[in-house]
C-alpha cells in the first residue's frame, strides 16, 4: 500500500515542506530508503525499526521503499523519524490517521524505545508549516511548548509511538497558544542597574545615546574604568522587546538548539559576549552545515565584544558586511542562507596591550607596541562605530560616594521618547532607528542651515573623515536632538556628536 506523510526540514532560517512517500509491496522482506539523505537520515531506518518493534508494532513482511522528496534537496538531522514511522504504519495498514496525513506536518527524532525525542528549530519549522497552509504540526512533547508559541496552527506532542492510536482517535488535544500571555510575563527584574554605575558620566552618556538611536559604540580605556560594566548594563535602557522580535530571536535560538520546553521564548533582549578566541564561522555564522552565528544570537539586542584587539582579525572583518546589511548571507553549493543581524555592537578595548597609554608614568610599551596593537582594529571597522568614548580612569571619590545615580528605568524611560520621535518621523518609510538611515535619507531627515553646513565641512576637513563618518557623525547628532525632543538639529548637537569621534583622531592619527 502506498502512503504519504507531510514532514519539515531546516535549512537555515527557513523550512522547506518534505514529503515522505512510503510503498509497502510483495516482495523479498526489506527496507530501502533514497531521497539524496545524510548520513543522520539513512540511519533512520533502523531507528524507525527497532522503535515501532519495542512498541508494539509488527511490521508484515514486505518490500519497502520510503522516499523523501523532493530528491533534489539534501535531507539532513533527525528530524524526518516520526514521519517515516507513521508513513510505515499507514502502508502496513497497521493504523488509520484519516484525514490528517493531509493536513498535519510531523517532526521528531526517536529512540529506540518509541519515545519522541526534541529536535532543534521546531519554531521555524511549525511557522513554515503554518505559512504552507497546514493545519497542525505533531511534534516531540519536549518541543510542544515551543511549537505552541506558533499562532494559527494547532501543535500536538507526542511522548512515544503508543500515542499513536489516540492520535489516529482523535483524543489527543493540541495545546493553546500562549505566546502573548507569556510575552506579558515578567522576565524577572534585572540583575544589573546603571543606578550602580559610579561617576563616568560621559560613558553614561554615550550609552543612552547609543541605546536611543541603536547605534554601534566603542569605548577605549585603561583596566578598570567601567567600559565592561557599563557595557553589561545598556540591555536594561533597551524598550522592552515587542513579539514580533521575541518571535524572531527566539527562532534563531531554536535553530541553534537553545531553547528548552520551560523557556520557549526569548522574553530579554540579548546581550551576547563572546571570547575573544571565537572563530569567524562562530561570530558570523557558518560551517559545512550552516548555522547562525553570535551576531545573530544577539539580534534586536547587543552584541558586546570585549577587548577588540585581541579577537581574530578575520573575525573582525567578517563583521563589517553584516552590519551593514544587517544579515549575514552565507552562499554554500547547496544554496544561499540568511541570518538575521539586527545588532547594536559595543565593543571595549585599552589603548596599548598593557593598556595604561599616553600615560608614560604607567605605560611601558613602545610606540611601535602600541601602532601595532592599535592597528589591529581596522579603519574601516573604526568608521562603522558611530561613537567613540575614551573612558578616563576612575577616581577614588566617584568610587566611593554614595550619592543615587540615575537608574536604568529612568534613562529607559528617555530612551523610549526618543525611539518614539523616530517611529513617527520614518513612518512608512521602513526605517526603524537613526543609525538606520542611508545617505539620501540623512540629506532628507537632517537637514544643516548655511551655518552648521560650515560647520560641518570644518570638521570634516579637520578631521580627515571618509564619507561614512560624516553620515554617522549626523546621525548621532539627530539622536542626540531627539533625546533632547528638538525638532531640528542644532550646532550643539552637532559639536557633541563630533566629540565622540575624538578617541579614534587621539589614538590612530
Amino acid at each position: 500500500m502506498y502512503s504519504k506523510i507531510n514532514a519539515m526540514a531546516l535549512f537555515g532560517m527557513e523550512g522547506v515542506l518534505i514529503r515522505v512517500e512510503c510503498d509497502a509491496s510483495s516482495g523479498l522482506p526489506e527496507m530501502s530508503m533514497v531521497g539524496f539523505l545524510g548520513a543522520e537520515v539513512k540511519e533512520a531506518k533502523e531507528r524507525v525499526r527497532t522503535a515501532l518493534k519495542n512498541t508494539g508494532f509488527t511490521l508484515p513482511p514486505r518490500h519497502v521503499t520510503v522516499n523523501l522528496s523532493p530528491a533534489d534537496i539534501r535531507k539532513e538531522g533527525t528530524s524526518f523519524d516520526l514521519a517515516v514511522a507513521s508513513a510505515l504504519l499507514l502502508s502496513a495498514e497497521l493504523i488509520d490517521l484519516g484525514k490528517l496525513p493531509e493536513e498535519a506536518v510531523f517532526i521528531g527524532e526517536l529512540g529506540l524505545d518509541g519515545s519522541l525525542i526534541p529536535v532543534s528549530g521546531i519554531l521555524t519549522m511549525v511557522s513554515a508549516a503554518r505559512d504552507a497552509g497546514f493545519k497542525c504540526c505533531i511534534v516531540p512533547a519536549g518541543n510542544a511548548a515551543e511549537g505552541s508559541l506558533v499562532e494559527g496552527i494547532e501543535v500536538i506532542g507526542l511522548h512515544s509511538l503508543t500515542e499513536m492510536p489516540e492520535l489516529a482517535a482523535g483524543r489527543l488535544t493540541a495545546l493553546p497558544c500562549r505566546v502573548r500571555e507569556r510575552l506579558e510575563e515578567a522576565a524577572g527584574s534585572d540583575e544589573v542597574d546603571f543606578s550602580e554605575v559610579n561617576g563616568q558620566s560621559v560613558m553614561r552618556r554615550a550609552a543612552e545615546i547609543a541605546a536611543a538611536g541603536m547605534h554601534n559604540l566603542l569605548f577605549v580605556g585603561t583596566p578598570g574604568s567601567g567600559k565592561t560594566m557599563i557595557a553589561r548594563r545598556i540591555p536594561t535602557i533597551l524598550p522592552a522587546i515587542s513579539l514580533e522580535e521575541a518571535l524572531e530571536v527566539s527562532k534563531v535560538y531554536s535553530v541553534c538548539g537553545l531553547l528548552s520546553d520551560e523557556h520557549p521564548l526569548i522574553l530579554w533582549r540579548p546581550f551576547r559576549s563572546p571570547h575573544h578566541t571565537v572563530s569567524p564561522y562562530a561570530l558570523v555564522g557558518g560551517g559545512a552545515k550552516p548555522k547562525p552565528g553570535e551576531i545573530s544570537l544577539a539580534d534586536h539586542g547587543v552584541l558586546f565584544l570585549d577587548e577588540l584587539p585581541e579577537f581574530q582579525k578575520a573575525a573582525l572583518e567578517a563583521l563589517r558586511q553584516p552590519l551593514e546589511d544587517r544579515e549575514v548571507h552565507i552562499a554554500r553549493v547547496q544554496g544561499s542562507y540568511r541570518f538575521p543581524a539586527d545588532v547594536m555592537l559595543v565593543a571595549a578595548m585599552n589603548p596599548c596591550r598593557c593598556g595604561y597609554y599616553p600615560d608614560r608614568n604607567r605605560c611601558h610599551c613602545s610606540d611601535a607596541e602600541v601602532s601595532a596593537y592599535l592597528k589591529r582594529v581596522s579603519r574601516p571597522l573604526l568608521d562603522r562605530m558611530d561613537l567613540c568614548v575614551e573612558a578616563p580612569t576612575l577616581r577614588y571619590k566617584d568610587l566611593v560616594r554614595k550619592a543615587e545615580n540615575e537608574s536604568s528605568a529612568a534613562i529607559r524611560a528617555r530612551v523610549e521618547k526618543a525611539r518614539a520621535r523616530q517611529a513617527e518621523r520614518f513612518a512608512g518609510s521602513g526605517i526603524r532607528f537613526n543609525s538606520r538611515m542611508s545617505g539620501k535619507d540623512v540629506k532628507l531627515y537632517c537637514p544643516l542651515d548655511a551655518e552648521k553646513e560650515r560647520y560641518m565641512k570644518r570638521i570634516f576637513e579637520l578631521k580627515g573623515l571618509s564619507a561614512r563618518a560624516y553620515h554617522r557623525i549626523l546621525k548621532v547628532a539627530r539622536t542626540i536632538a531627539d533625546l533632547a525632543e528638538r525638532e531640528n538639529i542644532s550646532l550643539e548637537d552637532i559639536a557633541e556628536a563630533a566629540g565622540y569621534r575624538g578617541p579614534e583622531e587621539k589614538f590612530w592619527r
